[in-house]
């Protein structure tokens, strides 16, 4: 039953994005998946490295903007802002796609104050409701890989998009509780789930082979292969660490030189790249349809009378994820 469904629902997502799927994979798309990226950018280092892949990826995503959110390892607002545009400079999109601050504080301390004419978080919040409008027949993929405030925040203001847009979300380690993206902002993320919004959820799940936190790789591999991939940026960036960079593979060096390293052997996971990938091509992981939960107390509630459904993508294809990922750099060299 489980399988009959997510096949169900992997074909349902790719015909309504405009994709055609064989039993092989993403034979070819129809037309390119038009996507707001919203991240928290500096936070550790798989935002970037989503960032480089929706970036090697623009034949299939059709990039309306990156919008930014502040959560809490990742300093104030404008970190977050300089790290996401340090990125579109590696790739020299900085002057084609815009670059968008969006909350800095959480769902609850601003929900209030949106009549106002800004308020803390209003550019993104505004520039999502707006682009949201013109997608009156293929949706507006939000592909959310932080804190949902921004999201939480335009559906509040405006209801009317709700059936406007795709939210793709990387949080929680559903059914489980905890999660970064989660605890960030749950008041948010629950916010969302009792709207209409088609919501699909990939799941995190920190130590489990079911989640993104699989999708992992070593320091010895990104030593190996990621020097001197992606585009030659024309300005060069100072990356967040110090040092000079041209091009994104080097960058992508220098940052895994400056974080922790988790299990056996020390990797580090790239999930919200792995989030990007199964949007791109959703037989890279499996897609179940289940009644809305809430969280309470930091606790799932299951609502199985639910009539409203999501979507919890898991079980994510690793190997064909990471390769995706290298082929797309290899592409500029």
């Amino acid at each position: 039953m489980r399988t009959s469904m997510s096949f169900f629902l992997i074909s349902y997502v790719l015909i309504s994005c405009g994709a055609v799927s064989s039993r092989a994979g993403v034979e070819h798309q129809t037309q390119k998946l038009a996507v707001i990226f919203d991240t928290d950018a500096n936070n550790e280092l798989d935002d970037q490295h989503a960032l480089a892949y929706l970036f090697s990826n623009q034949e299939y995503f059709d990039i309306k903007a990156i919008t930014v959110n502040a959560t809490r390892n990742g300093g104030a607002i404008d970190g977050h802002y300089d790290e996401a545009e340090r990125i579109m400079k590696l790739f020299n999109v900085e002057q084609k796609i815009p670059l968008i601050k969006g909350a800095n504080k959480s769902f609850s301390e601003i929900k209030d104050d949106l009549k106002k004419g800004s308020f803390d978080g209003y550019k993104a919040v505004d520039f999502i409701i707006s682009e949201a409008k013109k997608h009156t027949r293929e949706k507006l993929v939000v592909l959310a890989v932080g804190k949902l405030t921004n999201v939480a925040l335009a559906l509040k203001k405006d209801p009317s998009i709700v059936n406007n847009i795709r939210l793709v979300w990387l949080g929680a380690n559903y059914p489980d509780s905890g999660e970064y993206n989660l605890d960030n902002d749950i008041e948010s993320m629950n916010y969302v789930l009792n709207t209409d919004i088609p919501f699909e959820m990939v799941t995190v799940r920190y130590g489990k082979p079911s989640g993104t936190d699989a999708v992992r790789v070593t320091q010895e591999e990104i030593n190996t292969k990621m020097p001197g991939l992606g585009p030659k940026a024309k300005t060069p960036i100072v990356g967040r660490h110090g040092d000079r960079f041209d091009n994104f593979g080097d960058y992508s060096v220098n940052l895994f030189t400056h974080i922790d390293y988790h299990s056996d052997p020390p990797t580090r996971s790239l999930f919200d790249m792995a989030a990007v990938a199964i949007v791109k091509n959703p037989e890279w992981a499996r897609a179940t349809e289940i009644p809305c939960p809430v969280m309470v107390d930091k606790v799932w509630i299951e609502r199985p009378e639910n009539s409203r459904k999501i979507i919890i993508w898991e079980d994510f294809d690793k190997e064909n994820i990471i390769k995706d990922f290298y082929n797309g750099l290899n592409k500029f060299n």
